[in-house]
C-alpha cells in the first residue's frame, strides 16, 4: 500500500538521522504524503536507523488511522497529519530527538517559548535571502495528549508558518516538499540548534 520508493526514502532518511544521533532508541517518526487520502509513516516502537521498508513503513489516512488492520502507527501521527492537512506543499515530515533540541527547548520554555537564531548564514536553507535579522523557532510545551497538543498549536502554525518547531524536552519537527528536501531542512535546523547550544556554552 506504501509505494516502494517512498518507503525506501524514509528508511534512508532514518539511517542518516541515526548516524547523527538524532533518533536514539525508538525515538522519532518519519512520514511522507502518498496522495490526497493517504500518508506513509513509520510504525510505532521501531528503531529509525534500522527501518525495514516493507514492514516498518505503513499507510494511514489523514486522521491517522492505519489502513491495514493490526498495524500501529507512531503515537505522534496526529502531528504529522496536521501538517499535511494545513499545508499542501508539504510532502514529508521528519521528527527526531537530538541533544541540542532537547536542552535548548527546555531552556526556551523558561525564557519565552521560542529559540531565536541571529546572524547565521544557514537560515538561507529556509528561503531567507540574508543572514541578517532574527529567525524564530517556536517551542511548544510537551503534552502526552497528542490531539490536545495539535489543537493548541494549529492556530499558531496558521498565523505565522514557522521553519519548523520543537516540543520542549522532546524534539524537532521539520518538513519539506519531499523526503530529501525535508532531510535537508531538518539537517540545517539541527546545525543551527547545535551552533546555538555551543554559543551559549561560551557565554
Amino acid at each position: 500500500m506504501v509505494p516502494d520508493a517512498l518507503a525506501a526514502a524514509l528508511a534512508d532518511a532514518g539511517a542518516r538521522m541515526d548516524a547523527r544521533f538524532w533518533v536514539p532508541g525508538s525515538a522519532g517518526n518519519l512520514s511522507a504524503r502518498i496522495d490526497g487520502a493517504r500518508i506513509a509513516i513509520t510504525r510505532s516502537g521501531i528503531h529509525k536507523g534500522r527501518i525495514k521498508p516493507e514492514r516498518d513503513v505503513i499507510a494511514v489516512d489523514y486522521e491517522g488511522r492505519a489502513l491495514v488492520e493490526g498495524q500501529k502507527p507512531s503515537a505522534e501521527t496526529g502531528l504529522h497529519c496536521q501538517l499535511y492537512r494545513l499545508f499542501a506543499p508539504i510532502g514529508a515530515v521528519l521528527h527526531g530527538h537530538s541533544v541540542a533540541a532537547t536542552v535548548l527547548s527546555q531552556s526556551a520554555l523558561k525564557a519565552g517559548t521560542r529559540i531565536v537564531f541571529s546572524d547565521y548564514e544557514l537560515v538561507k536553507a529556509f528561503g531567507f535571502t540574508s543572514h541578517e535579522g532574527d529567525v524564530v523557532l517556536p517551542v511548544f510545551e510537551n503534552d502526552q495528549d497528542i490531539s490536545r497538543l495539535a489543537a493548541f498549536i494549529e492556530p499558531l502554525l496558521l498565523r505565522d508558518p514557522p521553519i519548523g518547531y520543537v516540543i520542549a524536552g522532546h524534539g524537532v519537527y521539520a518538513w519539506g516538499s519531499s523526503v530529501e528536501h525535508a532531510f535537508w531542512r531538518y539537517e540545517a535546523l539541527e546545525f543551527l540548534l547545535a551552533c546555538e547550544l555551543e554559543r551559549r556554552k561560551m557565554k
